[in-house]
């Protein structure tokens, strides 16, 4: 986490989290989804323009991708200054990138090293690592392909409804904190 966010933490600690604003693709893509947006449906509904504007400037998404991190409850946020923004996840907080050598990088640059591979009813190969749980980025599925095939990293069978529980995430944390409203 940057210095200067630490710094606004504690000089405002308690400012409100933002829900809804910010999502995840498949393919480790930011969008910004304003109110707008969000009344057209959930970031991974697939409805006709629900997912927003596709962040494109990279200075941002470098300050994303290095105050983006879990909270105790699983949910993925990215710590602009004092405010949690949590992440409307359209599949897992990691997309994760497979080099020929089989080394893996997280969508944020973070290298990551595979410690369970997990396969779901539609084929996708995802993977828990030392730093969190990932699906394999779409243009790397052949090198994952490769490396089960090499008996490196061996499948196990999950449904994806059951993914989030099991591995620890919170899909969608807008959702969450709607249904826990009194």
């Amino acid at each position: 986490m940057d210095d200067l966010v630490k710094q606004a933490l504690a000089k405002w600690p308690n400012v409100p989290a933002c829900y809804g604003w910010l999502g995840l693709d498949a393919r480790g893509n930011w969008y910004m989804r304003d109110d707008r947006v969000q009344a057209l449906g959930t970031f991974a509904s697939g409805a006709p323009d629900s997912k927003g504007s596709l962040l494109k400037h990279d200075k941002l998404i470098e300050f994303i991708h290095r105050n983006y991190e879990a909270d105790s409850e699983g949910r993925w946020h990215f710590q602009n200054g004092p405010q949690r923004v949590y992440v409307e996840l359209e599949a897992t907080p990691l997309i994760l990138r497979v080099n020929a050598d089989f080394t893996l990088a997280a969508h944020t640059g973070a290298p990551a090293r595979a410690q369970r591979c997990v396969l779901d009813e539609h084929g996708r190969v995802y993977l828990e690592t030392d730093i969190g749980f990932g699906l394999v980025h779409t243009q790397d599925v052949v090198l994952a392909a490769d490396a089960i095939e090499a008996g490196l990293w061996v499948p196990q069978k999950y449904r994806t409804r059951d993914l989030p529980v099991r591995f620890g995430y919170v899909r969608s944390p807008q959702a969450q904190a709607k249904n826990n409203k009194p």
